[in-house]
């Protein structure tokens, strides 16, 4: 049967609108993201003997009438549409779904993602014409799907679907979460027979990269991080080193182009056995000096990882810090102390690891006086880079019901992204307002990266490694409007 999976177009004349980011939008850096989830579950019914169509329109900058010319060139024959979703965007998917229902009767319009997940039947309200969303993981999903729909069983016995019915929404039963992650294609595989990797761009890694997941499920638990709450739950699951660096060795051999591997695990870092023996392989088959990697890598990870992973290949770590009040972090269930932090960069900056720090201000607690301590934090952590948001809280997060149930936060969806698709800040506290934290973040994000300090740090790192100057450009050019702005 012909499947077509279709990243949606959103807000095309403004830019690239990066759906699968944690932080949906079109990002002033000029970042996006691959969209895995979609690549994965179109890599396993394509294993199963499936012929897909992939669109992935904001990677092409395409707007609706040419996205719907290129489905309607292409898709001829799919009778399953699969459409990936964000909370910003996702009116405008649904009613994107309805469109190419109207091109192809008949054909079943399925929705997934981290929104429809947690609003299944919100979502479905949107629309009629849409007949399902999926729930959770949805490789598996959308695999069941497509062979009852080959063979004419009854939907309603296909696992993880929020059905539209004619007697209202309909939850079939849980679909379990996938185990055996080697069983799933590479999505590296995927991305060189349908997609073009200059199309994605991630600031801090080396242009152009590829980006994989290796593990799902976090076993951590902060209350704002939307994968684990509302797609992949808190089971670890991982990946076999052996079938980590096989893709790495695939990467190596079919992206002549491609310097360097963007690894988005949630926690990478979490099982470090698995870790160093994925580094122990990198190293052996000599994998280390062909490709660099980097990840997200939590404040518990100790020097001799650290130092493993630099030998392997690791250039750069991403820790969520998120604040320098050890209060805030309590409230947000990091598991983390602040003196953690500084060994960590210490240690990293021992290892030879560069440092890109994650912050972020608006959790329960926050007031003027801890924002000023999470600058003064991360200037005395002095990274190599650091980004400042405030908190986006999303259906299905803990952090959302806390800001929904005080009347904290703004429930119009389209709000989520200012007009040019940008990020906007929909929560206010009650001694905090958006603007305040905005305009925090763009002074803090300025105080940063216009030290003299900074500066001739970046410059010295540029003349040793042409590679991160040319990724700096081109970050600082997409970046600078914002840097030097007054508002």
């Amino acid at each position: 049967m012909k499947l077509c999976f279709v990243n949606p177009p959103f807000k095309a004349e403004y830019g690239k609108f990066s759906r699968e980011s944690r932080s949906p939008a079109i990002t002033k850096s000029g970042a996006l993201y691959y969209p895995l989830w979609l690549i994965y579950a179109a890599a396993y019914c394509e294993k199963a003997g499936h012929e897909v169509y992939f669109l992935d329109a904001p990677a092409k900058q395409m707007n609706e009438q040419q996205s719907l010319d290129a489905i309607k060139q292409n898709a001829q024959g799919a009778t399953l549409f699969i459409y990936d979703t964000s909370t910003p965007s996702i009116k405008s998917d649904v009613a994107f779904a309805e469109r190419v229902k109207e091109l192809f009767p008949g054909s079943f319009a399925l929705l997934v993602g981290t929104h429809p997940s947690a609003c299944a039947e919100e979502t479905l309200g949107y629309s009629t014409k849409i007949d399902a969303v999926a729930i959770g993981e949805f490789d598996n999903t959308v695999l069941e799907l497509a062979n009852t729909l080959q063979n004419g069983g009854d939907v309603q016995q296909v696992r993880g679907l929020c059905l539209n019915t004619a007697e209202g929404c309909k939850r079939t039963a849980p679909m379990p979460a996938m185990h055996e992650l080697d069983e799933l294609p590479f999505a590296s595989q995927f991305i060189a027979k349908y997609l073009d990797p200059r199309d994605y761009f991630f600031a801090a890694a080396t242009y152009p990269s590829v980006q994989i997941f290796t593990t799902r499920g976090c076993p951590f638990r902060c209350n704002f991080c939307v994968y684990p709450q509302t797609m992949h739950g808190h089971a670890f699951r991982a990946r076999s080193a052996s079938n980590v660096v096989a893709e790495f060795e695939y990467i190596a051999q079919n992206f002549p182009d491609v310097k360097e591997v963007v690894i988005e695990d949630d926690t990478f870092t979490a099982n470090k056995n698995r870790v160093m023996e994925i580094c122990e392989l990198l190293v052996q088959k000599g994998l280390n000096k062909r490709l660099r990697w980097l990840c997200n890598a939590r404040v518990n990870l100790d020097l001799e990882t650290m130092k493993a992973m630099k030998k392997a290949g690791c250039r750069l770590i991403i820790p969520g810090i998120e604040s320098g009040s050890q209060d805030i972090l309590n409230n947000i269930k990091k598991g983390t102390k602040v003196e953690q932090f500084y060994s960590y960069v210490e240690n990293a900056k021992k290892a030879g690891l560069l440092i890109h720090a994650c912050y972020m201000v608006g959790n329960c607690g926050e007031t003027k006086e801890t924002m000023q301590q999470t600058l003064e934090l991360a200037l005395k952590l002095n990274t190599d880079t650091a980004q400042f948001f405030p908190l986006i809280p999303y259906p299905g997060t803990e952090a959302y019901e806390w800001a929904r149930s005080n009347g904290y936060i703004e429930l119009d969806y389209t709000k989520y992204c200012l007009p040019d698709g940008t990020h906007n800040t929909v929560l206010s506290l009650p001694h905090l307002t958006a603007d305040e934290m905005v305009d925090f973040c763009n002074m803090a994000r300025k105080k940063y990266y216009l030290r003299p300090r900074y500066i001739l740090h970046r410059l010295r790192v540029g003349l040793t490694d042409f590679s991160d100057l040319k990724r700096s450009l081109k970050a600082f050019g997409k970046l600078k409007r914002f840097l030097f702005s007054k508002k």
